[in-house]
């Protein structure tokens, strides 16, 4: 599975972007997606996740309520809608997948990844 961030750019605080991650090599359908995030000099985190199904997601709580994760199998893509963007969630934001397909929270779940889309917000 091959995974292609976009969408990444620099927004003025409270502003908002709209990433997307494209997979190819396999169809999505029966891996569970997540997101990531990685600020400069800090450990990557967990951002958001969705299952398989579609049916369960699951946010960091810094974000609950400002983003928003969905998936479109028959596109094979998945998407994180970002409101209300603040300085603090400046980072390179990275798409992976997993074939366990529930809505994990723990990198290691995740087999595949993609190289990142680069966020800034401005304050």
């Amino acid at each position: 599975v091959q995974l292609v961030e976009s969408g990444g750019e620099l927004v003025q605080s409270g502003g908002s972007l709209r990433l997307s991650c494209a997979a190819s090599g396999r169809t999505l359908s029966s891996y569970s997606l997540g997101w990531f995030r990685q600020a400069p000099g800090k450990a990557r985190d967990f951002v958001s996740s969705i299952s398989s199904d579609g049916g369960r997601t699951n946010y960091a709580d810094s974000v609950k309520g400002r983003f928003t994760i969905s998936r479109d199998n028959a596109k094979n893509t998945v998407s994180l809608q970002m409101n209300s963007l603040k300085p603090e969630d400046s980072a390179v934001y990275f798409c992976a997948a997993s074939s366990g397909g529930d809505a994990y929270r723990v990198d290691s779940w995740f087999q595949y990844w993609g190289q990142g889309t680069l966020v800034t917000v401005s304050s």
